[in-house]
């Protein structure tokens, strides 16, 4: 004989609530309960009503699958993505290609000259090049850390590629507030987009009810501090840096207000990655073709 309830085991109680809403959203009235035996958590529903709920469950899992290079870090809703060593490997390799065939210096860096007479793509080739080694190393020490968060907090494709487009807006700062004719590259302005992408987490709207606005505005002053400090060093493109960091932070803003789901969504994390692909392989196509 069928039981009249079912029992639903989670790993936690926060999963257990949130398949709880998805539940709810369906028409199931579930119960959150607390399992004595295991000390874990689960839901009791209706028997009636169990087969909608293992297939809207099934369908939020696939919807909200997990990377496997996501991983949680101590802190509350952070996690650290590791495929930032895969954008890493990009920027080793386009520098080893440098050193094999110097004229990518040519092709691709970011001359003022050049995009004002029509070669626009420099401002996103630019980011994938380095003066040499201790630049790239530079660059990469902090950039894997806070690309890694950024993708983790945003999804690992539209982290990497809001971070990306906040370093081209950041060669766009540059050309529009400096007359004279200058040359620049590397991903220094990117680095500091995804530093404007984390401070953004300070901005979201449950944060602005629930914390006192001290606390809503320390995200942006540890950025503003963290900028100071790496932003300014001696040799560097402020500008550019000023400028990726707030696209980076006006960007962050979008995306936080956009639903929690949204950094976990596999097809726009897909679709994201695809359109960096084109973005970097696309501009690099036009420069060796010029």
């Amino acid at each position: 004989m069928q039981s009249e309830v079912t029992r639903i085991a989670a790993r936690s109680k926060k999963q257990a609530m949130d398949w709880s809403l998805v539940l709810a959203s369906q028409g199931i009235e579930p119960v959150i309960e607390e399992l004595s035996e295991s000390g874990g958590w689960g839901l009791v529903i209706a028997s009636k009503d169990s087969e909608k709920a293992f297939q809207a469950l099934k369908q939020y899992r696939l919807e909200n699958r997990e990377w496997s290079w996501r991983q949680p870090l101590p802190w509350p809703e952070t996690h650290f993505d590791w495929m930032s060593l895969g954008w890493a490997g990009v920027l080793v390799f386009f520098h080893w290609a440098g050193s094999v065939k110097p004229e990518l210096y040519d092709q691709g860096m970011m001359a003022s000259k050049a995009v004002r007479g029509g070669e626009w793509w420099r401002v996103f080739t630019a980011i994938t090049l380095h003066a040499d080694l201790a630049h790239l190393a530079g660059n990469l020490s902090i950039g894997i850390v806070l690309f890694g968060l950024a993708m983790g907090r945003y999804g690992t494709g539209t982290g990497l590629l809001a971070a990306y487009l906040a370093g081209v807006c950041g060669n766009l700062a540059s050309l529009w507030l400096s007359s004279r004719p200058f040359h620049g590259l590397g991903a220094s302005g990117m680095v500091m987009g995804a530093l404007g992408l984390l401070a953004a987490q300070s901005l979201h709207p449950s944060v602005r009810a629930e914390s006192p606005r001290t606390r809503r505005l320390a995200g942006v002053g540890a950025a503003i501090l963290l900028f100071i400090l790496y932003g300014f060093s001696p040799g560097t493109a402020a500008v550019a840096h000023l400028g990726g960091l707030v696209a980076g932070l006006g960007l962050g803003a979008i995306l936080e207000w956009l639903p929690p789901r949204f950094a976990r969504n596999l097809m726009l994390n897909v679709a994201s990655g695809f359109l960096l692909l084109v973005l970097v392989t696309g501009t690099w196509w036009l420069a060796l073709k010029k």
